[in-house]
């Protein structure tokens, strides 16, 4: 990992953005040019913005990275839209359905990883927009800038995700730690795999995100772990829990416990390494602490 890199995970936790800025100008003025969106790296290794101007041109955002990413980097797309001639945005194939009324898209196009779409005028990387626009998440779109209608559900009805994926299976959370939950509100799994926790669909959640949304939207509180659900969650506006690891991503500051790329948040950091029991005990005391009209202030 280079001390670049390192300084901008550092400044993006505590929230120093323009220190982020500062790092991520050393980083670009030392890329070589011929290796802008090489295709000879795996897609979500690649760099694409190269510095040049973009207001008043054909933009073209490529989504090179995970869902949560896309997700958690669309909120941008309306403060670029005012700048530029007209931007496309070529994202996951699974998320088309999801942002089609996105504000701020001229044209919505599924991205083939086997055919991506030639250069435009100036490329982007979803990612790269918070520092081409020398924006902090506060001054983009305000929550919730995703919607979907809610899905009819028993009331307080608290929805879980356990299973962070392949990407990172340190980020998940035995799903036995969370039964007790279960014990006191109607739950449902928001993971697509079957779970043997008592939760009203034990099959698991439809692998389709818009499915995925309205449940979201029927719910009064998402607990998750670090995965796309944390994003989805986030970006519609509800409450949300999220249990991280000790030492989490570049994006949450546990110290805070709270989020500024999503309100609605709460932090659950393990207070050592590996102790997800810790993290589960706090949530389920916190769970029991609030009445139920309370949950829908749980993420505040």
């Amino acid at each position: 990992m280079s001390r670049f890199y390192q300084a901008w995970a550092q400044a993006m936790r505590a929230g120093d953005y323009d220190r982020a800025w500062r790092a991520c100008e050393r980083v670009l003025a030392e890329r070589d040019p011929s290796t802008r969106d090489d295709p000879a790296m795996p897609y979500h290794l690649r760099w694409v913005w190269d510095g040049r101007p973009f207001d008043g041109r054909e933009v073209l955002v490529r989504c090179y990275h995970g869902l949560g990413d896309t997700i958690q980097f669309a909120r941008y797309l309306p403060l670029l839209r005012e700048r530029t001639a007209s931007v496309t945005l070529e994202v996951q194939p699974r998320l088309i359905e999801m942002f089609a009324n996105l504000p701020g898209v001229d044209r919505l196009v599924p991205f083939n990883p086997a055919s991506p779409l030639p250069r435009s005028e100036c490329d982007l990387e979803i990612m790269d927009l918070a520092f081409a626009l020398r924006a902090p998440p506060v001054v983009a779109a305000p929550m919730p800038y995703l919607c979907a209608p809610p899905a009819l559900l028993p009331a307080d009805t608290i929805g879980l995700c356990c299973d962070s994926g392949e990407w990172d299976t340190r980020r998940s959370i035995p799903d036995a730690l969370l039964a007790p939950l279960c014990e006191k509100r109607p739950c449902i799994t928001l993971s697509p795999e079957p779970t043997e926790l008592p939760v009203l669909n034990p099959s698991g959640c439809p692998f389709d995100i818009a499915v995925t949304a309205s449940l979201i939207a029927g719910l009064e509180l998402v607990i998750t772990v670090d995965t796309m659900i944390a994003h989805l969650a986030g970006a519609m506006g509800k409450p949300v829990w999220l249990l991280l690891q000790h030492e989490p991503d570049w994006r949450w500051s546990p110290s805070t416990r709270r989020s500024d790329w999503y309100p609605s948040m709460r932090l659950y950091p393990q207070p050592s390494p590996g102790d997800w029991a810790s993290v589960a005990r706090s949530v389920a005391s916190d769970l029991a602490a609030l009445k139920h009209a309370d949950v829908r202030e749980a993420g505040r």
